[in-house]
């Protein structure tokens, strides 16, 4: 006996352990206690001035669930009764297997409990009321305490009732059945190893963050630590000592625009990342801090400085410039002027000519070639009731072309009239022919249908009296007119 509880404590001291969990399964423990008797002799349960006896014990568990565990109980020992007059005396071997209720799990210094199973009494040959050597408790019933002294230590107290089947322990056959209490303290030892699967040093049963990478420190709770207590482990923080967003990795952005005050060239208002932080007021992507241009037109293209660029080089900025692509003169917002008449080379209908604004570029005609014109028109015939064009009439269009080639600026617009015979509608049509059949004799000689704009009026503008043959005649005329 003396070995088995010397190997018992050897063993408990030799491993390290720590609170009993399914990590760490496995309990043995030292006990010792007194045994008191019940039965046809008398009671001396929780009776100090009665017979007592003393045993030891020893204990092994295993761990079910956080509440529930089985207990293993062995003890050796002598129990009897003496009253002074009559009694008994036996030396006792129990053994006993234990369903044990924890009233809190293992994170609790106390922990109450209750106990009930089965157990066996091996007696000793010293008495012979009764041959059979062992008795049946059945059931025991107990409850105890078992308090942490240290992560591996815990002392135990516990009150076991072992109800036997025997009513002749005591010699006496009939009558109360023997019964005993065992009063028990003892010190139990928490075996086994841990599971840590993150190599943090907390056991996976207490850790809440299982996944730590392997060599990050953590907290008792097996989580990363977190200094400036931002939310981003320090392991994972780029600015651990200072409180800072998740999204900028745990460093501070005081302007909220989204860059790191670290990397922020303007920390103190918010900008753009595409700006390092900076504001861009005129929106030309040129921060506010650089930009020397700083009113800078929306959408303009620009310098390096901010300042709109000036592509032709005429010292007029791209976005006032109409014509940004080619050099030109202030006075004509950049846009260059050829045969410098002040009307822009994109503007000038005639641009290598000398004109005028009014002519949009282009030189005024002549009171002679103005004159000419107009007297041509009046030399314009068609046959009769057509739209074809007299052979007389052809040698004034080709001297027509001759002036409109001089004034390639110049516009002609022809206008067809005729008298008031016949309808409004037939009048109209007719006279839109002729002014059709003029412009294609002149296209034909090279003058541009679009310099050619043909108007039949019909007879709404007469200039004589339709009702003589003298003013029908004037009636029936052309009146080319020009414009720019």
């Amino acid at each position: 006996m003396k070995k088995l509880i010397l190997i018992t404590i050897c063993l408990a001291f030799a491993l390290s352990v720590k609170a009993q969990t399914k990590d760490k399964k496995w309990n043995v423990g030292l006990h010792g206690g007194i045994i008191q008797y019940n039965g046809d002799l008398g009671r001396d349960f929780y009776k100090n001035d009665k017979t007592m006896y003393g045993f030891a014990g020893l204990s092994v568990s295993t761990y079910l669930n956080s509440h529930l565990d089985v207990t293993a109980l062995y003890t050796r020992g002598t129990l009897g009764f003496d009253s002074g007059t009559t009694g008994y005396k036996s030396d006792f071997s129990s053994a006993s297997a234990n369903l044990r209720f924890n009233f809190f799990n293992s994170e609790f210094v106390v922990r109450p409990y209750l106990s009930g199973g089965i157990g066996v009494i091996l007696f000793d040959n010293q008495l012979n009321f009764h041959k059979d050597l062992i008795d049946t408790a059945f059931p025991t019933a107990g409850a105890g305490v078992n308090i942490r002294l240290t992560p591996s230590i815990m002392l135990n107290l516990q009150e076991t009732f072992l109800y036997t089947n025997n009513d002749e322990r005591d010699g006496i056959v009939v009558g109360k059945k023997d019964d005993y209490l065992m009063h028990m303290v003892g010190i139990t030892y928490n075996l086994g190893s841990k599971k840590d699967a993150d190599l943090d040093g907390i056991a996976d049963n207490k850790d809440k963050c299982p996944d730590t990478p392997t060599g990050v420190a953590v907290d008792k709770m097996g989580c990363p630590l977190d200094k400036d207590n931002d939310g981003v482990a320090d392991y994972l923080d780029t600015c651990p000592d200072v409180a800072g967003s998740k999204m900028l990795n745990g460093c501070p952005d005081k302007d909220a625009d989204g860059v790191a005050d670290a990397q922020d060239r303007c920390p103190d208002v918010a900008g753009t990342t595409a700006l390092m932080g900076c504001p861009d007021t005129d929106g030309d992507g040129v921060a506010d801090i650089d930009d020397k241009c700083a009113n800078t037109k929306k959408g303009s293209k620009v310098d390096a400085k901010g300042c709109v660029t000036d592509s032709d080089g005429d010292g007029i900025a791209d976005d006032v410039d109409r014509c940004p692509t080619a050099a030109g003169i202030a006075s004509l917002n950049g846009c260059p002027d050829t045969d410098g008449d002040g009307v822009p080379d994109q503007d000038d209908r005639c641009p290598n000519t000398k004109g005028n604004i009014a002519n949009k570029g282009c030189p005024e005609i002549t009171k002679q070639d103005a004159v000419k014109i107009t007297y041509i028109g009046s030399k314009i015939f068609f046959e009769n009731n057509s739209d074809k064009l007299k052979v007389a009439s052809l040698s004034q269009l080709d001297e027509l072309s001759k002036i409109l080639n001089r004034y390639e600026g110049a516009n002609l617009v022809i206008e067809g009239h005729t008298d008031s015979n016949g309808s409004d509608a037939s009048n109209i049509t007719l006279s839109q022919k002729r002014t059709e059949s003029v412009k294609r004799y002149l296209v034909g000689k090279g003058i541009a249908e679009s310099r050619l704009t043909g108007i039949g009026k019909g007879e709404a503008e007469p200039v004589a009296n339709n009702k003589t043959p003298i003013g029908r005649a004037k009636n029936r005329r052309v009146e080319l007119k020009t414009n720019y």
